[in-house]
Parts: structure tokens; C-alpha cells; sequence
């Protein structure tokens, strides 16, 4: 049960840091016309979408060095 937490923290971390890369232009679709909805959307919400995914990241990396820590001791 300890390992089926890290791992779903681990995933946490993967999603924060995805949203993390499309607020700031990183991930780009093939689709010319999802692309333009997507630039659509970051361009609306890009300051909170950054201020959430970063809040999630640094939460995240605290939980997995807390759970690491407590599973080592």
C-alpha cells in the first residue's frame, strides 16, 4: 500500500509539471485546429493555470520526499 502512494504521487507530480509546460508554451499539438483552441485557452488562463501546476509541483515533491523519508525510517 506504501508503494501504490508514491506511485500515485509520482503521477501527481507528472500531471503538474505537464500543466506546468502548457501554461508556459511547451506542449504543442499536431492539430492545427486543437492548437489554436489550446492557444486559446493558455492565452485566457495562463497566469492561474502556471500559479496551480507550480503549487501542485512544489506539494508534490514535498509529499514524495516526506513518504521517502518515512518509508526509509
Amino acid at each position: 500500500m506504501e508503494y501504490l502512494g508514491l506511485i500515485l504521487e509520482f503521477i501527481f507530480l507528472g500531471i503538474g509539471i505537464y500543466f506546468y509546460l502548457f501554461s508556459i508554451g511547451k506542449i504543442n499539438s499536431k492539430n492545427p485546429e486543437a492548437q489554436k483552441k489550446a492557444d486559446a485557452f493558455r492565452q485566457g488562463n495562463q497566469r492561474w493555470l502556471r500559479l496551480l501546476s507550480l503549487a501542485l509541483i512544489a506539494l508534490m515533491s514535498v509529499e514524495i520526499i516526506l513518504h521517502i523519508q518515512s518509508m526509509v525510517s
